[in-house]
């Protein structure tokens, strides 16, 4: 099956709310393989910032960006609760490091809101919509920008 992740959640959908610092994001549940503890990475030279090396999940070479940094919003501390959410986005897998997983949360009608317009930056391009909820405000990542399909496209951003 190939998941992409450009299209907006509709009503019924299920996102998984995860905490970076002290905001929250959601993924799109059909995007999430597994969330597992962290693990020390592999650091690969001249990567960029945001990307904390590579791990061996089952045999398969695993990337892991420290989404904190990959959003602008300084690097993470790895703590006890940190976790690596894997997400596939079409063919590959990338895991995300992440201070905690929060819920799960069940999209409902006129729940999700544009991203608001706050003139130059890149905020919009990594949060696709923001909803409201009785927790606070969580961005709707937009996966296909958080990991872009090269390592130009990464650079770019």
């Amino acid at each position: 099956m190939t998941i992409t992740s450009t299209g907006t959640p509709q009503t019924g959908d299920e996102m998984v709310t995860v905490a970076v610092g002290a905001q929250q994001f959601a993924i799109d549940i059909m995007s999430v393989r597994e969330i597992r503890g962290w693990t020390q990475s592999t650091p690969l030279p001249n990567a960029a910032p945001h990307f904390l090396g590579m791990i061996n999940l089952r045999g398969l070479i695993l990337p892991v960006i420290d989404l904190s940094a990959r959003l602008g919003l300084g690097t993470s501390d790895v703590a006890p609760s940190s976790v690596v959410v894997v997400v596939q986005i079409e063919a590959r897998q990338v895991g995300l490091l992440v201070d905690g997983v929060c819920d799960i949360l069940v999209v409902r009608e006129d729940m999700i809101q544009p991203t608001p317009d706050v003139g130059a930056g890149s905020s919009a391009y990594f949060v696709k919509g923001v909803m409201s909820t009785d927790q606070g405000i969580i961005g709707l990542l937009a996966l296909d920008h958080v990991v872009p399909p090269t390592e130009s496209d990464a650079v770019a951003a």
